[in-house]
């Protein structure tokens, strides 16, 4: 028996990360997350979703969501993320998320969901529809988390306190009922590069961002990519030198050496004597490259929708799967009478 025991495999942690259709992910949400997210897989057990659900706090066009939501999911399997050993599922595809989110909603005190700077921020954006969605957002947000058991969760500093109110709601749940939801921990992997903005290099590269000019998308052209860092904001000193002050630069040379692989003074280097005009065009030509397996591989994987649609399917029945355990524990915790 010892020897059985021996040869089972340790059960990993769960790691689960979401993404919104809303808009095709930046060169900064690459860089600074999505490129990591296949390594996860080696130490962890990874579910990854396109959080469909969450995009309709705002109004939106239904033929837009459809294109938005396959597109955004053939990206996380452009991605290396590998259905066959990691969970990539649509969100909209599991109805626990919805179920459970109402369950938490009534373990969710107003207040907590009131104080949500988002919440605020998002109601002002959007004054014309403050709806109870948008309100409710937090809670299914937990619902997503909570239903498989989540060790972990990769978040930037914008969803701190919406793992922070997860946490609150699991532990307030756990109190009344017994130990059903695993408390959620915030992921500490391999840190990614913060990308900033090629118009503004104060704030973070954004996939919501108004000027066209000041991010890249993943799927942006050659051409495009050219001309956007064409454009890139500088500073008159014309030296390819990482220094305070030099915010424009600073932030092409960190996108240069996430593409790369070079260290800033290696970069400095092949850069003594040259303008920032052959420099822009190096930045541009590396992320060209770097960009070009994950473009190949979504043009090449858009175009099957049988597979796409099997793979929808696969990840729905094995998220709904997993899902499903949780739900039924929290609902025969809370009482309902059930009939399977």
């Amino acid at each position: 028996m010892d020897n059985i025991k021996e040869n089972v495999p340790a059960k990993q942690p769960k790691v689960l990360s979401l993404i919104q259709p809303t808009a095709m992910p930046t060169l900064g949400n690459y860089l600074g997350a999505l490129k990591n997210w296949a390594s996860m897989a080696d130490d962890y057990d990874c579910l990854f979703g396109v959080a469909d659900l969450h995009a309709i706090t705002v109004r939106h066009d239904p033929a837009s969501l459809r294109r938005q939501t396959m597109e955004m999911f053939a990206l996380l399997l452009s991605l290396d993320l590998k259905p066959d050993k990691n969970i990539v599922f649509i969100q909209s595809h599991v109805p626990a998320h919805a179920e459970l989110s109402w369950i938490l909603n009534c373990y969710t005190q107003f207040g907590e969901a009131s104080r949500m700077t988002q919440f605020k921020e998002k109601s002002q954006k959007h004054a014309d529809n403050v709806n109870v969605g948008l309100f409710t957002y937090p809670t299914l947000m937990a619902a997503d988390i909570l239903l498989y058991q989540t060790n972990y969760v990769p978040i930037g500093a914008d969803q701190k306190q919406h793992l922070e109110i997860t946490r609150d709601i699991a532990e307030r749940f756990n109190g009344i009922y017994g130990n059903v939801f695993t408390v959620p921990e915030p992921f500490i992997g391999k840190s990614g590069a913060r990308i900033m903005s090629l118009q503004e290099p104060n704030n973070k590269m954004s996939k919501t961002d108004p000027n066209p000019k000041a991010s890249i998308s993943m799927l942006d052209t050659p051409d495009m990519i050219i001309k956007k860092f064409k454009s890139a904001v500088t500073d008159s000193e014309a030296c390819v030198k990482y220094a305070e002050g030099k915010d424009g630069i600073n932030n092409l040379m960190a996108i240069y050496s996430c593409c790369t692989g070079l260290d800033y003074a290696a970069i400095e280097q092949q850069f003594e004597g040259k303008g920032y005009g052959d420099f822009k065009l190096a930045v541009a030509q590396a992320v060209i490259e770097h960009l070009r397996p994950v473009q190949e591989k979504f043009n090449s994987i858009i175009k099957d929708k049988s597979y796409l649609a099997q793979c929808a399917q696969n990840g729905a029945q094995r998220a709904s799967y997993a899902a499903h355990k949780t739900l039924e524990k929290v609902m025969k915790k809370v009482g309902f009478f059930q009939i399977r």
